[in-house]
């Protein structure tokens, strides 16, 4: 299990989606950093990410159950996109582990936009292709800004190996945890976007309503990118988090 660890605190654990099994670097270091600082300044931020290599039929159960021996619980979790699907996965198979669950721009299950543009990705992966392009969809309604997001992703795919990127979405594309919500024991938040096609609204309120006390912040007229980067994001998010 990789983990970058900074700050100083009680600690957190922090799951984000990632497209490699690695710690980050360069451009995605200094993009994670401006996420994850302001929590830094009340909480040792643990950020876990999955091994390299790992089968291209991994579930999401399965995906969740590498984190297990890298959490000395009950932890503080942030989830974010699909890094909050693997954490409720975790909440709901594991719920002595986690104590407060704070997600970001996520749900029970995916929408059907975000899942035939994760498809749409995994397809590619196995194709040989460059797969960033398929998800300029979830970015954008525009056709022209599509076509042109798809060239800047394709460009910046470069000749990366997209392999684990991949086994990770695949998980998530037979990701339903709608029927187990009431397993979560954790004190919940779900921050949501109004306009998130990934994970659209009507399932972020499915999965708010059951899971036992959860609480949903909605910003209106925000996208599925745009909840993170929303400057509200974290002073509501540590409202929960430091809630004693």
């Amino acid at each position: 299990m990789l983990n970058l660890t900074i700050g100083d605190g009680p600690p957190l654990v922090v799951l984000l989606y990632t497209p490699e099994a690695a710690n980050p670097k360069g451009l995605a270091l200094w993009s994670t950093m401006r996420l994850i600082k302001p929590f830094t300044e009340h909480f040792t931020v643990h950020l876990l990410n999955r091994p390299p290599g790992l089968p291209p039929t991994t579930t999401m159960a399965e995906l969740a159950a590498l984190y297990v021996g890298a959490i000395k619980g009950p932890a503080n979790v942030l989830g974010i996109s699909t890094g909050g699907s693997i954490a409720l996965q975790l909440a709901a198979d594991h719920p002595d582990l986690v104590d407060r669950l704070v997600l970001g721009g996520t749900a029970a299950t995916l929408g059907p936009v975000g899942k035939r543009a994760q498809r749409a990705y995994i397809d590619r992966v196995r194709q040989g292709k460059r797969p960033s392009p398929a998800l300029a969809e979830v970015v954008t309604e525009s056709p022209i800004g599509r076509r042109l997001l798809s060239g800047l992703l394709w460009l910046a795919d470069g000749a990366k190996d997209h392999t684990d990127a991949a086994t990770v979405l695949n998980a998530e594309d037979g990701f339903d945890l709608r029927g187990r919500l009431a397993d979560i024991k954790a004190a919940t938040l779900l921050i949501h976007g109004e306009k998130d096609v990934v994970y659209p609204l009507d399932l972020a309120r499915q999965t708010v309503a059951g899971i036992p006390d959860a609480q949903l912040v909605v910003y209106p007229g925000r996208s599925h990118s745009g909840t993170f980067t929303d400057k509200r994001f974290a002073p509501d998010a540590l409202a929960c988090l430091r809630d004693r």
